[in-house]
């Protein structure tokens, strides 16, 4: 196809060449023609000895200037190429999970950079993070009712990355008509949300198999569910047999669904919430003498951009530090890092760290990241952003 050519400047196709599919600014030559372009433009990516490398989407007005979208220089990028992507997901995804609940496109780890697609049930909710992806949204709801045949596509474009790639943010409903309720399954559990509202798409599917990790420890155990948001944490572990479980978190909208799922789940009367800062509340927990078996503190991003790593850092630290005061002899702490700016080694440290500050000792039984629908691309570390840390305190 007759796609504008960007070059990569002479000597800066190193990262591309190991497997990265990114390409950032000031690798490519961006020269009248190149700053031209479109947002979004489809365009073949050369290399400095003039050999095509594939075919990217082109924002000269974002930092992440290319995203490679194939490595097949004569690439159609049309309705096939994302037919067969989101194919290829699906199958996977139902491979692997018996109930279609769970991310179906994870951007870069399925091939389609800055498109988010996470699927609840007859719902799916949508995230154009890049103006390429913008540009094909249209044929990709197109795609996804062809495919799919959802009652109702919503589009949460409001996450943050759109800002660095020009873009507005905005909330929409793009095919049909979304309930104003809905209810998902989650190991066997039943939880109630709702997708128009709430942080992301309106739940975390990242963390399935961590939470199904910590119900296994909860038993006969008083839990703390710390950055509780919809009490995917606290409620799994009331099914593992916990006696009572504590909800932390400083949104009443996510609270008070974390209190309908638990009076659809007939645990209603076995969850305490608390809305409020979460550094506040758990220091008042402290100061109160309050202990538990298990303690999950599993924050927002502490770290938005490289330049916030010191600062973050601290800040679990603080974490680790309060939160392990807050367990028993012979309990279990658990800490969730979304930072993807964060390195595993550094999260892993400054849990240590907080530990010792808090007097505490320990061994670790589980280091694990996102679940089977959120697959990691081999050159781009930021796709692996999930670290969970489980501690056996002494």
């Amino acid at each position: 196809m007759p796609y504008p050519t960007v070059r990569i400047q002479p000597g800066r196709d190193k990262r591309l060449r190991n497997g990265s599919p990114w390409l950032y600014s000031n690798e490519l030559s961006m020269d009248d023609t190149a700053k031209s372009l479109e947002p979004g433009s489809l365009v073949r990516i050369m290399a400095g000895e003039g050999r095509i490398m594939g075919v990217a989407h082109f924002n000269p007005k974002s930092l992440i200037a290319a995203r490679m979208l194939t490595r097949n220089k004569d690439a159609d990028i049309d309705a096939e190429f994302f037919r067969f992507r989101i194919r290829r997901a699906l199958s996977l995804r139902t491979r692997i999970f018996d109930r279609p609940f769970y991310r179906l496109i994870h951007a870069e780890g399925d091939g389609l950079p800055g498109l988010v697609i996470d699927r609840y049930g007859d719902v799916l909710v949508v995230q154009f993070n890049s103006a390429g992806m913008e540009r094909h949204a249209a044929l990709l709801v197109e795609l996804l009712e062809e495919l799919l045949q959802p009652l109702a596509i919503l589009a949460r474009n409001d996450a943050p990355v759109r800002e660095l790639e020009g873009l507005p943010s905005s909330r929409s409903v793009l095919a049909g008509e979304v309930p104003p309720a809905s209810v998902i399954e989650e190991n066997g559990l039943e939880f109630e949300i709702t997708l128009g509202e709430g942080q992301k798409t309106g739940w975390y599917f990242d963390q399935r198999d961590n939470r199904a990790f910590v119900r296994r420890l909860a038993t006969d155990m008083n839990v703390l569910d710390l950055y509780s948001y919809g009490g995917g944490f606290g409620l799994n572990a009331l099914a593992g047999g916990a006696r009572a479980a504590l909800l932390v978190d400083r949104s009443e909208q996510a609270l008070a669904s974390a209190r309908q799922s638990a009076l659809r789940q007939g645990r209603a009367d076995d969850i305490e919430t608390l809305c409020g800062d979460v550094f506040h509340e758990a220091a008042s927990l402290i100061d109160a003498r309050r202990r538990f078996g298990v303690v999950i503190a599993d924050p927002p991003p502490f770290v938005r951009s490289k330049k916030d790593l010191a600062t973050g850092l601290k800040g679990y630290r603080k974490l680790a530090r309060m939160s392990s005061a807050l367990v028993e002899d012979g309990g279990f702490l658990a800490v969730g890092c979304c930072s993807h700016n964060v390195p595993a080694s550094d999260f892993h440290d400054m849990v240590w760290a907080g530990m010792r500050a808090a007097g505490r000792g320990g061994r670790v039984i589980r280091f694990s990241g996102a679940g089977a629908d959120h697959p990691v691309h081999p050159g781009l570390p930021e796709t692996s952003y999930l670290k969970f840390l489980v501690m056996a305190l002494d």
